[in-house]
């Protein structure tokens, strides 16, 4: 499927109906940046978004010293770890995208990606994955695939709500690296590829694969 197929598909399939934390999550993020979708808001998701990613690794690594023996145990965690260093570097490429947007669009840094709000909001978010993950990982790999059902369905929106992408060429470097596309809808698009491809992962991983989607 082309992107643009694979962007209609994801908005013909229906969010995932999400639990309580995860509307709060997302209710908090509104209050904070607004209900509309725009590029400041995507950077400050994105910036949040490797967070668990982190967290589950160094909780893997800890697994992996005491559990040396077990080869079951070894290969889940080194699967995790995997997943967790190509995820967090691929959400980390999602905020210098964005940021090459906003530059070449003049959009400024509002005043929620402040150094001070962005601090607060990483260390709130650390704190919530840190809790998530000692409660039970498999809760925080469900609380994960929401918050990325909730952005992967964010971009596909966001092209939609931004018809002048399609005619606006790739000509950034930087960006191109991530995306070889020729319009700024394209990249967009892959964004909320990779943002299905973590959903995706973190439902397999909480073991309700039920709701991996292929489209």
């Amino acid at each position: 499927m082309s992107l643009k197929q694979e962007q209609l598909a994801t908005l013909q399939r229906e969010k995932y109906p999400y639990n309580i934390m995860a509307k709060f999550l997302f209710g908090t993020l509104n209050l904070i940046a607004g209900k509309k979708h725009s590029l400041p808001k995507a950077k400050l998701l994105e910036i949040l978004a490797s967070i668990p990613y982190r967290e589950w690794e160094m909780k893997k690594y800890v697994s992996l010293s005491r559990n040396f023996r077990n080869k079951n145990k070894i290969d889940e965690a080194n699967a995790i770890i995997d997943w967790g260093r190509e995820a967090q570097d691929n959400e980390y490429t999602h905020v210098l995208v964005i940021h090459e947007k906003m530059k070449e669009d003049g959009i400024k840094d509002t005043w929620y990606l402040s150094p001070f709000v962005v601090f607060f909001a990483v260390y709130s978010y650390m704190f919530i994955a840190k809790l998530v993950k000692y409660i039970s990982l498999k809760s925080a790999f469900y609380f994960n695939a929401q918050f990325e059902d909730h952005a992967e369905h964010i971009y596909a929106e966001m092209v939609s709500e931004h018809p002048e992408w399609e005619t606006q060429p790739l000509t950034n470097e930087l960006v191109k690296k991530y995306a070889d596309v020729d319009n700024w809808a394209d990249v967009f698009r892959r964004i909320s590829l990779d943002e299905r491809e973590h959903r995706n992962k973190s439902f397999y991983f909480c073991g309700k694969p039920e709701f991996i989607v292929v489209k």
